[in-house]
């Protein structure tokens, strides 16, 4: 059975129940406890939790998924892999186990065909309740329904969240595979493999762990769809299955080597072609490579399939062309690959160059390492520096013990531990931060004050109830001139920070007195807070008039819509692959982050500026409407990387040329928005760039204050604003004449301090090498370097070492020809006189250099200098 007959038997079986059949949502999840969507549920926590409805009780869905808490096993078991698809089935306060574990035994022995015998059934050791349901289902052996703690049968999303007992089926592979004689249903070896779990979300653990009851009782399933594939196509491992094998084989086929050919090879192979298909998913989904967060997670993966492809003697950039393959293969399924297709190659080309010149930067620096350690009698690398390589240089820790393994050496694994371990709680206390704070508190007045009347779209301003203050993280019934409040209102004006656009500023005045609004944001879903100074009193219940600026919202609003049509002028100009991947919508200026794999050139940010600029001149109509989310992409509104839309969306239309899904607060007109100015393009990461840029307003006063500057010059050189090109031209040339004159005469002199130096310093030879020492004036000490330079080549020296005093600071150059650098080392020597001036020193093996502020200690410093060199070479 391919592959994907079983996702459409699966979502058919569901749909005949009358399950809403839901797209997989972006890998990139709207949680901010979330790094990636690991699990099909994701996309419906909100409703789960009972913050929003969903216009349906019953879904199914066939989720991309990626998971890397178990990477290291990714190769080494038949059953692990990063990325896998998620069939799921859910239930918002609907049908209960009841239900749920009928229609699972159902679909999986009589639809799929597995045989009963092979099948176990797990519950939770205290949920009596579905283990009767179990025993009581038509076709089920009662003595394979077996109870497991809650390592094996509770599930939850991590630290916090909705969770609840479980109930898995479990297929036995046979005993053939069995780990030991006491193997059995439950065991974590490679003979039961966890076919489906039925989660029974019926709790939300909070941050200090306890258990709060949801709502209502839900059902969250899940079941892996590369796992029920290896079963329904005969094959041992999903490695082997219609959706892997390809990529498996591509492998394969670039290195020469095939699956069980050689046993060492089998890992890599499997590692390779799990992580290509993960990075390219993820990259499809708008995440690049990065040093911290889902960013990094990729770079690991991409980085590891690198590694494990030299292993397989695959020397030249190769995963770009792996990814080809996964796009051929689930492109139809997911059509975003497509899509994105030339964005995922060119990410992966980056990275892969990118970690190639890191690899080798790894290899030496580990190098160095080992041969001190040994130099020093250890024979471990210290935790610090494994993780250094880890961490900076992103080098696969399995590389660091493989390479120290071979040179007969150990790794401090445990100190290397407790560095990641701080580092994975530092990030974690910083993503809790992010979500939680005052977070259960605006949760709590979401359930008490309902959510705000959001009626920033039609007005300006309207009179409204307070409806709650908090101060300080903590509700209020009353306030008095607080220097920073926060307000929720009954209904509101404000728009609040979204989508890249920041909240609105202005007034709330209320009997009492009145809030000067800073700041806008979503406390909760729905909840609207105003965050501001309160001058007098306020309290809740009271009426209130809440005004918004409106010159500051008409110069967003000009800002905003200003990306939509540099959105529009990207695509046009670099390619369809060029996509918003993040803004920022402020008064004065535009962020505008998106796909692309290059710098874009001068002459491209001219016709993109140029191209948005006529939009501009045009006075299209800007029209928004609301529709549904499917229908609205089909009819070619364009959906942002990394965004969740929910099931209604608004559609932000200017003539006939741009359709993008948007929250935003927008011109009437094109023309409205005023000129666009293009500031600056660069590179914010692999196959990221960004565009800052002004419009309206503030672009008129930068023109004005450029014709300023302008004017002000040509009254300066004495010439007419359109001759300054050429006087400037002119006064270059000048300089640079004047420049060259001076550059003559600074070497004539510094040929006569050079032999000076070599006539009032000391000449000393030792072992065939002629060495030089001496002191230079102070007025020289800026030129030591060229000194040394022209002293050593000019008179056939292997050395020469030179001091000065410049000012409240002693200097030393050292200057080693590289014939007899074997035997001296400048930095070396450099360093030894460096602290008899108090300082240290550093620089290459043939030319270093070392300061301090010890003035007395210039002759003291050559003879250290000269006594180390005596003894490196007698």
């Amino acid at each position: 059975m391919k592959s994907a007959d079983i996702r459409r038997t699966f979502i058919e079986f569901f749909a005949e129940r009358d399950h809403r059949v839901v797209p997989s949502s972006s890998l990139v999840p709207n949680d901010p406890t979330l790094l990636l969507t690991n699990a099909g549920m994701v996309q419906f926590k909100p409703y789960f939790l009972g913050e929003e409805q969903p216009g349906y009780t019953r879904a199914t869905s066939v989720q991309k998924c990626v998971r890397t808490t178990d990477i290291e096993s990714v190769g080494i078991t038949a059953r692990h892999n990063t990325f896998f698809e998620m069939l799921g089935n859910f239930s918002f306060g609907d049908y209960y186990k009841e239900s749920a574990i009928p229609w699972a035994w159902e679909l999986v022995t009589e639809v799929f065909g597995i045989e009963p015998a092979s099948l176990w059934m797990s519950v939770y050791e205290e949920d009596q309740e579905a283990e009767d349901i179990w025993r009581s289902t038509p076709g089920v052996p009662p003595e394979r329904v077996i109870r497991l703690g809650a390592d094996d049968n509770f599930w939850d999303m991590g630290a916090t969240g909705p969770c609840g007992p479980c109930s898995e089926i479990l297929y036995d592979r046979g005993e053939s595979l069995a780990c030991g004689p006491d193997c059995r249903a439950g065991c974590d070896c490679d003979r039961f493999l966890e076919l489906w779990n039925l989660v029974f979300m019926q709790y939300d653990r909070r941050s200090d762990q306890s258990l709060v009851p949801l709502p209502r009782k839900n059902i969250d399933t899940g079941m892996g769809l590369e796992r029920l594939a290896a079963l329904k196509q005969g094959v041992a491992t999903i490695f082997e299955t219609d959706i892997v094998a390809p990529v498996l084989q591509a492998v394969s086929d670039l290195c020469g080597v095939g699956l069980g050919e050689a046993g060492p090879t089998d890992v890599s192979l499997k590692v390779v072609a799990d992580h290509a298909r993960a990075a390219t998913f993820l990259i499809s989904d708008g995440v690049i490579p990065s040093n911290e967060g889902r960013g990094y997670i990729l770079r690991r993966l991409l980085r590891r399939a690198v590694r494990h492809g030299r292993l397989l003697g695959i020397e030249r950039p190769f995963i770009d062309g792996l990814s080809d393959v996964v796009v051929e293969l689930l492109g139809v399924a997911y059509p975003g690959l497509e899509e994105h297709h030339r964005l995922v190659s060119g990410v992966i080309r980056s990275e892969e160059d990118r970690f190639g010149q890191t690899l080798e930067q790894g290899v030496n620096l580990l190098g160095r390492v080992i041969e001190e350690a040994r130099g020093a009698g250890e024979d471990t690398i210290d935790g610090p520096t494994v993780f250094y390589l880890h961490d900076t240089l992103g080098f696969p820790l399995e590389v660091t013990r493989e390479i120290a393994a071979d040179q007969g050496m150990k790794i401090d694994g445990d100190g290397f531990d407790r560095l990641m371990s701080g580092q994975r709680e530092r990030a974690r206390a910083s993503r809790e931060d992010e979500a939680d704070e005052f977070g259960e508190v605006f949760t709590g007045l979401l359930r008490s004050c309902g959510a705000t009347a959001f009626e920033a779209y039609t007005v300006c301003g309207l009179d409204t109830t307070v409806s709650a203050i908090v101060v300080r993280g903590e509700p209020v019934d009353q306030a008095t001139d607080e220097p920073e409040v926060e307000v929720v209102l009954a209904a509101t004006p404000f728009y609040a920070e979204s989508g890249g656009q920041v909240g609105d500023t202005g007034t709330i005045a209320v009997p009492g007195g009145s809030v000067q609004v800073t700041d806008t944001f979503y406390g909760a879903q729905g909840l609207v807070v105003h965050k501001g100074r309160l001058t007098g009193s306020a309290s809740v219940g009271e009426p209130a008039r809440a005004d918004v600026d409106e010159a500051g919202r008409a110069d967003i609003s000009r800002n905003h819509s200003a990306t939509h049509l540099l959105h529009w002028a990207l695509r046009l100009v670099l390619g369809t692959h060029a996509k918003q991947a993040g803004s920022l919508v402020t008064r004065e200026r535009l962020r505008f982050d998106f796909t692309h794999f290059q710098p874009v050139s001068p002459e491209e940010l001219e016709e993109i500026e140029r191209l948005a600029n006529e939009r501009v001149l045009e006075d299209a109509p800007v029209d928004t409407d609301v529709t549904g989310r499917e229908e609205a992409v089909a009819g070619g509104a364009i959906a942002l990387f990394g965004e969740k839309y929910a099931e209604s969306v608004r559609v932000v239309r200017m003539g006939d040329f741009s359709r993008e899904l948007c929250g935003g607060i927008h011109v009437e007109r094109t023309g409205r928005i005023g000129p666009i100015r293009i500031v600056s393009e660069n590179g914010i990461g692999a196959g990221l760039r960004r565009i800052e840029a002004t419009s309206g307003h503030e672009t008129l006063r930068h023109y004005r204050r450029q014709q300023e500057l302008v004017s002000r010059t040509a009254v300066a050189l004495k010439v007419a604003p359109e001759d300054l090109p050429g006087r400037v031209q002119e006064l270059a040339a000048r300089l640079k004449e004047l420049e060259r004159a001076s550059a003559r005469e600074a070497a004539k002199s510094a040929a006569g301090t050079a032999a000076s130096v070599m006539e009032t310093g000391r000449t000393v030879e030792v072992a065939g090498v002629r060495m030089l020492f001496a002191t230079v004036p102070g007025d020289d000490a800026g030129r030591l370097r060229d000194l040394a330079d022209m002293a050593l080549t000019r008179n056939e020296l292997g050395l020469v070492a030179l001091v000065a005093a410049s000012g409240d600071k002693a200097q030393l150059v050292v200057k080693v020809d590289r014939v007899v650098t074997a035997r001296l080392n400048a930095k070396e020597l450099a360093a030894v006189g460096g602290k008899v001036l108090g300082g240290g020193g550093g620089g290459r093996d043939d030319m270093a250099v070392a300061g301090g502020s010890n003035l007395g200690g210039l002759a003291a410093a050559l003879q250290a200098v000269e006594k180390s060199a005596r003894e490196r070479l007698e």
